[in-house]
């Protein structure tokens, strides 16, 4: 017999568990389903983010980021610190730790706020006037109904053609985070997020590391002014980044991979490395949902076609998160879930892309809302812009780590501000400050005039703002 529901969200990734938790609030009856499971065969929700994504990366960033403190800059504080040493069973433990502790948060959640919750995979059976059969399979077979059901399956890494991942020698993000030994030679494809990120870590406890970008330029959606400032900045560091590459023939075999392509200038080029991790983006994950059963379309991306609201074509069903349009992000993902629980409740959701944040967790950190200076220009935007160097903030000395800048731009006429672009220490924590303010229309006049706490490195936010009226205080 079907259990009946209000609202069914397939996927229980930040899009969908965060979706079913504000539609549990707003008082309806909800399911939720997800299918991923930890080693232990047990329920892992929290999609790719939690599971193989964001937050495992930042447990590795972390851990790797304390071992190169420790070896190359614990002498300058005073600190002799010999013999260090990177153990790294235990640093994949402590990650998988923290994996675990944000799977068990959102069964918690989902108790708390009555979410019912199915281990499974789910998908379409069928459409009847009392809305849409959910089959779920598992361990035991469910089947669900619900009139309004919000898909939220999230997306998975785009492979090369004819280059299958093994997870032990090719690398999706998923085998990226679980090997097990520093490799000696590591390669990277793609220069994107991930590719930085996962470069950065093993790079930092001892990996030789090539970056192949097949893109002439480095970080094309980044301010061009900032992704020229991080390519110096990781060249320094010892990351070697290769643009305008052509990816030829990839081999594997027990002694690791041979990587051949064409560089920048056409010169055929052999690349033999221990591990191989392709990151050349991720692709809608509509697998297994069966949407054939119910007429649900995708676009030419693999995409499921919604509108602005994300309304799927069909009467009741939704989708959020990285299985439709827009940027990849999990904060992204999430404001479309709740955003859409409030539609379902007759509510008002809103979204504004040109508000979400993106970020880049490297060391320095790169972070930035709202358009870059090329964008303005292409746009035929009159602009201003102001620059502070985070040489001169107090904090940022005291701190050791001066890399890098905060850039904003405003409207030349009406000084509204339309985008910050930050490298440098804690530049995920400080672009929200820029966040907010251009949510409610500041200006760069309205940052100069707030008071911001001394020491601190928002403060480099307030000289920027002062520097798009050309009258820094400290630079």
């Amino acid at each position: 017999m079907s259990k009946s529901f209000d609202v069914i969200v397939i996927g229980a990734g930040p899009g969908g568990y965060i979706a079913a938790i504000r539609a549990a609030q707003l008082g309806m009856n909800v399911a939720c389903i997800d299918e991923w499971k930890n080693a232990s065969g047990d329920p892992a929700p929290g999609g790719t983010c939690t599971n193989v994504g964001c937050i495992p990366s930042k447990a590795l960033l972390q851990s790797s980021e304390h071992f190169e403190q420790a070896n190359h800059h614990f002498a300058e504080h005073g600190i002799t610190a010999t013999g260090v040493k990177m153990d790294v069973a235990k640093m994949l433990a402590r990650k998988d730790t923290v994996v675990k502790q944000n799977n068990d948060g959102i069964l918690y959640l989902f108790k708390k706020n009555k979410v019912t919750f199915f281990h499974g995979r789910g998908s379409f059976a069928s459409k009847s006037e009392d809305g849409y059969e959910i089959k779920v399979s598992g361990k035991t077979e469910e089947s669900l109904t619900a009139k309004q059901i919000i898909v939220a399956t999230g997306s998975s890494a785009r492979a090369l053609p004819g280059v299958p991942f093994d997870e032990e020698n090719i690398l999706s993000n998923d085998g990226a985070l679980r090997v097990g030994a520093v490799p000696k030679k590591l390669a990277l494809i793609g220069s994107g997020v991930i590719g930085l990120e996962m470069g950065s870590v093993w790079r930092r406890l001892g990996s030789e590391v090539t970056i192949l970008e097949g893109l002439p330029t480095f970080l094309g959606a980044v301010d061009e002014q900032i992704a020229k400032e991080a390519k110096k900045i990781f060249d320094k560091q010892g990351l070697n980044i290769q643009l305008g590459v052509k990816v030829g023939d990839i081999k594997s075999s027990k002694k690791g991979v041979s990587v051949n392509y064409s560089n920048a200038k056409g010169e055929a080029q052999t690349l033999d490395v221990d591990k191989l991790i392709i990151s050349i983006g991720r692709v809608p994950n509509t697998t297994g949902l069966n949407i054939e059963a119910v007429g649900l379309k995708l676009d030419e991306r693999g995409a499921i076609v919604v509108d602005a609201d994300c309304k799927t074509a069909l009467p009741g069903v939704w989708a959020v998160g990285d299985v439709v349009r827009g940027p990849m992000l999990a904060h992204k993902a999430e404001e479309e879930g709740v955003a859409v629980a409030e539609r379902i409740a007759g509510q008002h959701g809103h979204v504004d892309f040109n508000l979400v944040p993106w970020v880049i967790y490297t060391s320095p950190e790169i972070a930035w809302v709202g358009r870059t200076e090329q964008q303005l220009k292409a746009d035929g935007v009159a602009y201003k812009a102001g620059t502070f160097p985070f040489l001169a903030n107090g904090r940022a000395r005291a701190l050791g780590d001066t890399t890098g800048m905060v850039k904003m731009l405003a409207d030349a006429k009406t000084d509204e501000i339309l985008g910050v672009h930050i490298i440098g220490p804690q530049a995920s924590e400080l672009i929200s400050e820029a966040t907010v303010a251009m949510a409610f229309k500041a200006s760069a006049e309205d940052i100069a005039r707030i008071c911001h706490a001394h020491p601190s490195l928002s403060e480099s936010t307030k000289e920027a703002a002062l520097a798009v009226d050309k009258r820094t205080l400290n630079f």
